[in-house]
C-alpha cells in the first residue's frame, strides 16, 4: 500500500506487497523488493536497490549522496539485502567513484536508531548495531558482529566475524574475529564467548578460540611470532584459519 501523501517517482520500481508510508519520499532509480516496509516520512535516493522483507522506520535517510568533498555526482549506489531492520533515523549513503562505487548492506541486520553507515562500507548479515554506532567511510563489518550504542569506528578499519564491541568504543584499528573489545581507544578484553556459545560453537571450538586469541594478546610475543605459534598450536581448524587470515591481511594492524 502506498500512502496517498508519499511522493514516488514514476522510474522507481516497487515489488509486490511494498508499503510506502505517510509522507515518505521514494526518488529516481529505486528498487525495493516483496514485503518490504517503508515508514512514514522516509527518504529514499537513487541509485538504491532493497530487497525483499525489509522494514525500513521513520525519518530514515536511505541512499543520500555520500558525504565526501570528493564527490561529484556519479551514478554509485547503495545496495541493501532481505530481512533487514532500520530503525529511526538512521543515515545510510551511496559509495564513492573513488573507492567500489557502492555501500552494501547483506541480510539479516538490526540497524537501530540514529546508525549512521557511510560511503562505501561494506555490511555482512545478523549484525546488530545498538543505537547511535557510527561508521566512517570505507569500513568493512563482517557477520555476526555487534557493535555497541556510540561505537565509532575510524574510516578504512574492519571489524572481524563475532566480534563484539563494547559501548563507547573508539575503534580506530582493525578488530580480529571473535574479540570483544572496548574504550577510547578500543583496546581487546576477551573473546566474544557469550555470542559464540549462543551460535553452537562447541566447547572444544571455544577452547582453542580462547588460547588462540591469549597467544595474540597476553604472551608478550610480536604479532608475527603470536600467529606463527597459532599457526602451529591450531592452524588446522578452519575458526582458527579464520582468525589468522584476518590478521595476515590487516591493513591498519590489530587493536592492541
Amino acid at each position: 500500500m502506498i500512502h496517498p501523501t508519499a511522493i514516488v517517482h514514476p522510474s522507481a520500481q516497487l515489488a509486490e506487497g511494498v508499503e510506502v508510508g505517510a509522507y515518505s519520499l521514494i526518488g529516481a532509480d529505486v528498487r525495493i523488493g516483496r514485503d518490504t516496509r517503508i515508514g512514514s516520512h522516509v527518504v529514499v535516493e537513487g541509485p538504491t536497490r532493497i530487497g525483499a522483507e525489509n522494514h525500513i522506520y521513520q525519518f530514515a535517510s536511505v541512499g543520500a549522496a555520500p558525504q565526501d568533498k570528493k564527490f561529484n555526482g556519479e551514478p554509485t549506489e547503495l545496495i541493501i539485502g532481505d530481512r533487514n531492520v532500520i530503525r529511526e533515523c538512521c543515515t545510510l549513503n551511496r559509495g564513492t567513484a573513488q573507492d567500489k562505487g557502492k555501500t552494501v548492506i547483506g541480510d539479516d541486520n538490526w540497524i537501530m536508531a540514529y546508525v549512521h553507515i557511510a560511503h562505501d562500507c561494506i555490511i555482512g548479515n545478523n549484525t546488530i548495531f545498538a543505537n547511535s554506532a557510527t561508521l566512517a567511510g570505507h569500513v568493512e563489518v563482517r557477520d555476526w558482529v555487534i557493535l555497541g550504542g556510540f561505537t565509532l569506528v575510524h574510516q578504512f578499519c574492519t571489524i572481524g566475524e563475532h566480534a563484539f564491541t563494547g559501548m563507547g568504543s573508539a575503534i580506530s584499528k582493525d578488530v580480529p574475529p571473535y574479540t570483544m573489545a572496548t574504550g577510547t581507544p578500543a583496546e581487546p578484553r576477551s573473546i566474544n564467548l557469550e555470542g559464540l556459545k549462543r551460535r553452537g560453537y562447541t566447547a572444544e571450538a571455544l577452547h582453542r578460540i580462547k588460547e588462540a586469541h591469549r597467544i595474540l594478546y597476553r604472551h608478550n610475543l610480536t604479532m608475527q611470532e603470536a600467529l606463527v605459534k597459532i599457526d602451529v598450536d591450531y592452524g588446522e581448524f578452519a575458526d582458527i584459519r579464520l582468525l589468522l587470515d584476518f590478521c595476515h591481511n590487516s591493513q591498519r594492524g590489530l587493536i592492541r
